[in-house]
């Protein structure tokens, strides 16, 4: 074997080891997203408890609406269009609301927000324009969002499964505190 081809046998060989080794890191999941949406499950708790999962989150009547939030420092999120299952519909399969229960809605991460019933039915927020300027707010619905422009919700925005704030019209800002990500249980607390 002469210098030359020495030097070409091994650089074919190179050639083929970082081809497998590539093909290595492309036959992981197809989308690990799609894994997170499958493995999820939500906690609902009230005068029972049922634990579902995305699957049956889809079997309750779809919601759609515009949703736009704002951050306490700031920052924008949105506008969307978000679809999901409103808190209310969630609420009924475990004993429903009544006047002054509070519904406790959490993540994974210890994150939790409290609705109560009166904000459950889309009142009592405070509801901004796209200047952020304070509107009078027009009705409201509080959805478990599991699909954000037509997607699915990704981790990164909180998915598989997060709280939006929706409007029928489009441009109504509420404040993103409320807009809990990665929702895995919620809790309908008695007064």
């Amino acid at each position: 074997m002469t210098k030359g081809t020495g030097w070409c046998a091994l650089f074919a060989a190179l050639i083929v080891i970082i081809s497998i080794m590539l093909a290595g890191c492309t036959t992981g999941p197809a989308n690990a997203e799609d894994d997170a949406a499958k493995d999820w499950r939500l906690t609902l708790n009230g005068t029972g408890t049922k634990v579902l999962t995305m699957e049956d989150l889809h079997s309750f009547p779809a919601v759609t609406g515009h949703g736009y939030a704002v951050s306490t420092t700031g920052v924008r999120f949105g506008p969307y269009v978000c679809t999901g299952v409103d808190l209310r519909d969630l609420a009924a399969e475990v004993g429903g609301l009544a006047p002054g229960d509070r519904i406790w809605v959490s993540a994974p991460d210890g994150y939790m927000w409290v609705f109560d019933t009166d904000q459950a039915e889309g009142n009592g927020f405070v509801t901004f324009n796209a200047s952020l300027r304070e509107i009078p707010s027009p009705p409201l619905r509080i959805i478990l969002m599991y699909e954000q422009d037509g997607r699915p919700v990704g981790y990164d925005d909180g998915g598989p499964a997060r709280i939006a704030i929706i409007s029928e019209q489009p441009g109504v800002v509420t404040e993103g505190s409320a807009w809990v990500k990665w929702v895995d249980r919620i809790e309908i607390k008695r007064e």
